[in-house]
């Protein structure tokens, strides 16, 4: 018999679309609702290119001026500043958050007792489910410097002498920033990977075993290498939000008048110029700046994978 190509090779753009219709329209309503919050609102972008004023009429009809709100952003020293510390901080809780994530997942897996791993799951994974008024508000108690649960086990290890004021050097506050991210999402954030790490096959264990291997040597040859893909993809996924600083709210909430230097972000800077100040001109032009460097770096990871012949999103 003549061997005949698979069906839906020979299937047109059209006929796809028809035989997949019932998943097209259950992903209707999703589509709306990006259409609707995601992209309908970009029509506000225009005041980056105008000098807004709020009573000044329609968007319409304000006064353009080009360019001129990103020459003051990039001349600006504090938007500088305010650059360097999301730069920063987003890059200490990507790294922190991976890391912690990817050891926690496998030493969960390491565990044999279901009922004990099933218990120590659900407590990690509670924090994610706190506000983050809720995690701050425990972070800044825990680090007091009358009665904080950190500096009294360190002056009782005799680490310091005296309390020290966390919330108050801007020197800690990055470090902090990044512990109160994977304290609070490292639990979340495994879930993921245990889910990849089940999926390979046992077989591969059984054949290292027989073969004299240790522990340690099955998790390096076999289970890093079995989740390197959602590795990959998670790591090109966050890459498009290293704009982010690691949050908003652990910035606002921890921030004080003492560490301003070092706790504001581009969001926090949106904030005050945009609300506060009320240049929504300026705020929208920062905004405008954080979105474009994400997609560029999302669409760069994504291109280097795909060169390295590494998964990618597309």
């Amino acid at each position: 018999m003549p061997k005949t190509k698979p069906q839906r090779r020979n299937q047109t753009f059209w006929q796809r679309f028809v035989s997949q219709g019932q998943l097209i329209l259950m992903s209707v309503p999703m589509l709306i609702y990006v259409i609707i919050f995601a992209y309908v609102p970009l029509w506000g972008w225009l005041m980056a290119f105008q000098q807004y004023k709020p009573r000044g009429g329609s968007i319409f009809s304000q006064q353009w001026v080009g360019l001129d709100q990103f020459k003051f952003l990039f001349m600006d020293e504090g938007f500088t500043r305010v650059l360097r510390n999301t730069i920063a901080m987003s890059v200490i809780s990507l790294v922190l958050s991976f890391i912690t994530a990817i050891g926690f997942a496998i030493l969960l897996q390491e565990i044999k007792r279901s009922f004990f791993k099933r218990w120590i799951q659900t407590i990690s994974y509670l924090p994610h489910f706190l506000s983050w008024v809720i995690v701050t508000g425990i972070v800044a108690t825990s680090l007091s410097t009358e009665d904080g649960i950190v500096n009294i086990v360190l002056m009782k290890l005799h680490l310091i002498d005296s309390p020290i004021l966390w919330l108050g050097e801007g020197k800690y506050f990055w470090g902090i920033v990044g512990a109160s991210n994977v304290w609070k999402e490292v639990g979340w954030n495994a879930i993921i990977y245990l889910a990849a790490i089940s999926a390979i096959d046992p077989s591969l264990y059984e054949a290292a075993e027989m073969d004299g291997a240790s522990r340690y040597r099955k998790i390096w040859h076999i289970t890093l290498p079995g989740i390197k893909p959602v590795i990959i993809i998670l790591l090109i996924m966050n890459l498009g939000w290293i704009l982010n600083g690691g949050g908003f709210e652990v910035q606002y909430f921890l921030g004080n008048g003492q560490v301003v230097d070092w706790s504001e972000t581009i969001d926090i800077f949106v904030l005050k110029y945009g609300l506060r100040i009320g240049n929504y001109s300026l705020g929208t032009a920062a905004g405008i700046f954080k979105t474009v460097v994400s997609i560029v770096l999302l669409f760069m990871a994504n291109s280097i994978a795909k060169r390295l012949g590494e998964e990618r999103l597309i």
